[in-house]
């Protein structure tokens, strides 16, 4: 499903914007995102799955954001209920988002192996270790997810690992949907471009979550935002929404400062009335320091950012015995349900940036405002959240 490498030479030449003032850069770049997508704020709240609810995402379009679902573990049935409900809610311009992962094969061997590491943890909460066999798949973007998009004709459609084959893309250009995805590196984001993404998401390597990469697998080399994010303006021509250790309004104002367009926001709500957050992610979200956090690949089978909670700290944070993505997931998750059943999240994928310490608890439509005040056209026009 995720599309082929493209043959990318060196690094881009030197921008004919080089000497353009910061004031002019930010002002024209204001107004990009926002006409792209017909909303009113260059704020984008991330998909974040299984955290965002239809609520949501409604309270961020309502104040003008771009409020975003992630369809990738739903149904058919699940996804039409869902934005059913969200378009009940508001009729301004939503996202939904999907994966283009490469469905994993099935390793007996390294599963059993990986399960030897994890023994010990199943024995002391009590839990019978399970037999090596294929869990249940996350799909990756396909006909099924196209024939939705399709129906439901949401004005836009982002991916995660890269994107799908070519004549699925044009299947989902043809409904009218604009189309962006995460570049975690310059060359990435030229990729998209030339695959035909209407927008790129820069991923910093502060951000939280699965890190968007899909060249390369070298996590040593991923890049910060305040390093990425002008490097991708200067390189692509649409517009470059930045993402990473933006969680208030002195991040969004720095991203505009860096060139982009936008801003897209996930740790930041992670703590506001409508997320589906749990008292005990919600109470570790609040206590979180900006050291505490680590790429792992330990709870899914990919790099993503996480609090740095005991197994992480035991096992190691990027252990290679850890089955690809998403195998790795179904053998934690009996940890994570009996260690929470005890009110402990020491077995938790807890996903958070390394700015999650910034986030505010309140109305989701209230933080996009909030967020908001730090965008050019909009300074000075914070809220108390």
């Amino acid at each position: 499903m995720v599309a082929l490498t493209p043959a990318i030479g060196s690094a881009p030449a030197t921008s004919s914007a080089n000497f353009i003032s910061g004031s002019e850069m930010t002002d024209h770049a204001a107004h990009a995102v926002c006409d792209l997508f017909g909303i009113e704020v260059p704020v984008v709240q991330a998909p974040m799955l299984g955290f965002v609810t239809p609520a949501m995402v409604i309270g961020v379009a309502e104040a003008g954001g771009l409020g975003s679902f992630s369809l990738v573990a739903s149904s058919p049935e699940e996804a039409r209920a869902t934005f059913a409900e969200i378009r009940r809610g508001t009729s301004r311009p939503v996202n939904v988002n999907f994966f283009c992962h490469q469905p994993p094969e099935m390793n007996a061997a390294g599963v059993a192996a990986w399960m030897s590491r994890l023994e010990p943890y199943y024995a002391e909460l009590g839990l019978d270790c399970p037999e090596p066999r294929p869990m249940p798949p996350i799909p990756a973007f396909g006909d099924i997810q196209c024939g939705l998009v399709e129906e439901l004709k949401p004005e836009v459609v982002s991916f995660h690992f890269g994107l799908p084959a070519p004549d699925l893309l044009d299947r989902v250009r043809r409904t009218g949907a604009k189309v962006m995805s995460s570049a975690t590196t310059v060359e990435e984001a030229m990729w998209l471009e030339e695959s035909g993404c209407d927008a790129v998401i820069a991923q910093g390597v502060e951000a939280g979550g699965h890190r968007g990469m899909f060249l390369h697998t070298d996590i040593d080399t991923q890049v910060g935002t305040m390093a990425l994010v002008p490097q991708v303006v200067d390189a692509v021509k649409v517009p470059v929404i930045a993402a990473g250790g933006i969680s208030d309004p002195r991040g969004v104002a720095a991203a505009f400062a860096l060139g982009a367009s936008g801003v897209q926001a996930g740790s930041a709500y992670l703590l506001c009335d409508e997320a589906n957050t749990s008292s005990l992610y919600r109470t570790a979200l609040q206590r979180v320091c900006d050291h505490q956090t680590a790429i792992t690949r330990i709870f899914t089978g990919r790099p993503a950012r996480a609090i740095a909670n005991r197994l992480v700290r035991e096992l190691g944070p990027m252990e290679n015995d850890a089955p690809c993505f998403p195998l790795a997931a179904g053998l934690v998750s009996p940890l994570r349900a009996a260690s929470e059943a005890l009110g402990a999240s020491e077995f938790s994928p807890l996903w958070c940036g390394q700015a999650a310490s910034l986030a505010r608890e309140g109305p989701a439509a209230k933080l996009t405002a909030w967020l908001a005040s730090g965008c050019p056209s909009n300074r000075g026009a914070a809220t108390n959240a």
